[in-house]
C-alpha cells in the first residue's frame, strides 16, 4: 500500500502531469467565460424568461465582467504554480489567491454532488428559482458552470498542495506535540478560543436554517428554499466548525496528529466560511429593489461573522508561519534552482 502510494504521488509529481493539470485547469475555465461573454452581450442563452436576471440589466453586466475576471485569475495562477517564475513569487502574493479561490471551489465540490444526490431522491433540479417562483437559470447551466468549477478546484488544488510541498513543506513536518514551545502560544490560544466563539454563531445559525427554520431569512430566501438550500447550509455549518476544530488544535498542540492535518482543516474551513461570507454580502448588496430581496440584520451579522473568522485565521497562519520559518535550522522558504517537476 505504501509503495503504491509512493508511486502514485512521485507520477502525479513528474513535470507531465503538472502540464495536464495545469492545461485541466486552464480548459476548465472556458465553458464558464464564454456563458458569463454571451451574457454581458446580450444573448439570454441558459436564462429562461421570466428569470430575475433579466430585471437588472446593468447589473448583470457589471457582476458577470467581475466574475470573468475572477475565473481567469485561475488560468494566471495555474500557470504560476507550474512555471520557474512561479516560484519566485512572494508567498502572500499566492497564498491568499489560492486561499480565496480554494474557499469559493470547496463548497461548490463538496455541495454539488450532494445536491445532485438529494434531488435524485426529491425529484426536483439542482439550483433555484429567483424568491418568487420564477425560474434562475436553466438546469444545464448549473452543470456546465459547477463541473466546470468541480474540475478547476481539483486540478488547482492537486497543483497547489505539489508547489507547497516543494516550496514549504518543511514547514509542517512532525506531528502538533513536536513543536516547539513559542513565546507566542498564549496570544495563539486565547485567539483560537476566540475564533472558536465566532464560530459557533454561523455555525448555529446556519443548522437552523437547515433544519428548516425561516428565522432571519429575508422573503426571497425562504420562497427558494430547495435540496440545494438544506444541503449548502448543512456544508456551510460545517466548514465553520471545521475551521475552528484545525485552529484550536494547532493552538494546544495535545495531540499526535500530523501538523499538516490541522493546517488543512484551518485552511479549508476558514477559507470556505469566510470566503462565502464575503461572497454572499457582495451578492446580497448589488443593488437590488425589491424589499424581499434584501438581506435582514440577521444575515448581515452571519456573513460578516464568517468574514471576520476567514480574516483572523489567514492572521494566525501567516503568524505561526513566519515564527516556522524564521525558527534556527529552518531552510529559506524559495529554492535557489528550480524543483525538477517545475519547467520552463
Amino acid at each position: 500500500m505504501t509503495q503504491t502510494s509512493s508511486a502514485a504521488a512521485t507520477a502525479v509529481g513528474r513535470p507531465g502531469a503538472r502540464a495536464l493539470l495545469r492545461a485541466l485547469a486552464i480548459a476548465s475555465t472556458l465553458p464558464y467565460i464564454a456563458l458569463k461573454t454571451a451574457w454581458i452581450a446580450g444573448s439570454r442563452v441558459g436564462i429562461p424568461d421570466g428569470s430575475p436576471l433579466l430585471e437588472h440589466r446593468t447589473t448583470m453586466i457589471v457582476a458577470n465582467g467581475v466574475t470573468i475576471l475572477m475565473d481567469s485569475a485561475v488560468v494566471v495562477i495555474a500557470l504560476l504554480l507550474t512555471r520557474p517564475w512561479g516560484l519566485r513569487v512572494p508567498a502572500w502574493l499566492l497564498v491568499l489567491p489560492v486561499w480565496v479561490a480554494s474557499g469559493l471551489l470547496l463548497p461548490i465540490m463538496t455541495g454539488y454532488p450532494a445536491q445532485l444526490v438529494v434531488s435524485l431522491f426529491r425529484g426536483s433540479g439542482v439550483g433555484g428559482n429567483g424568491g418568487d417562483g420564477d425560474p434562475f437559470l436553466d438546469e444545464w447551466v448549473f452543470g456546465v458552470v459547477y463541473g466546470g468549477f468541480t474540475l478547476q478546484g481539483i486540478a488547482l488544488g492537486t497543483l497547489f498542495a505539489l508547489y507547497a510541498r516543494e516550496r514549504w513543506g518543511h514547514l509542517w513536518r512532525g506531528t502538533l506535540r513536536d513543536l516547539p514551545e513559542s513565546p507566542t502560544a498564549p496570544a495563539l490560544r486565547v485567539t483560537a478560543v476566540l475564533v472558536s466563539l465566532l464560530a459557533v454563531v454561523p455555525a448555529v445559525m446556519h443548522l437552523v436554517w437547515a433544519t428548516g427554520s425561516t428565522a432571519g431569512l429575508n422573503a426571497a430566501r425562504i420562497a427558494d428554499r430547495d435540496g440545494s438550500f438544506y444541503v449548502m447550509e448543512a456544508f456551510n455549518a460545517l466548514f465553520a466548525l471545521v475551521a475552528a476544530a484545525g485552529v484550536l488544535l494547532l493552538a494546544f498542540r495535545r495531540s499526535a496528529l500530523p501538523l499538516a492535518v490541522p493546517l488543512v482543516l484551518a485552511w479549508c474551513g476558514s477559507g470556505a466560511s469566510g470566503c462565502w461570507g464575503g461572497w454572499l454580502s457582495a451578492a446580497s448588496l448589488t443593488g437590488t429593489q425589491k424589499v424581499s430581496e434584501q438581506p435582514t440584520p440577521t444575515m448581515v451579522v452571519i456573513y460578516g461573522v464568517q468574514m471576520l473568522l476567514g480574516a483572523l485565521v489567514v492572521t494566525l497562519g501567516g503568524y505561526f508561519f513566519s515564527e516556522r520559518a524564521a525558527a534556527p535550522g529552518s531552510r529559506g522558504a524559495v529554492p535557489s534552482a528550480p524543483s525538477p517537476g517545475i519547467r520552463a
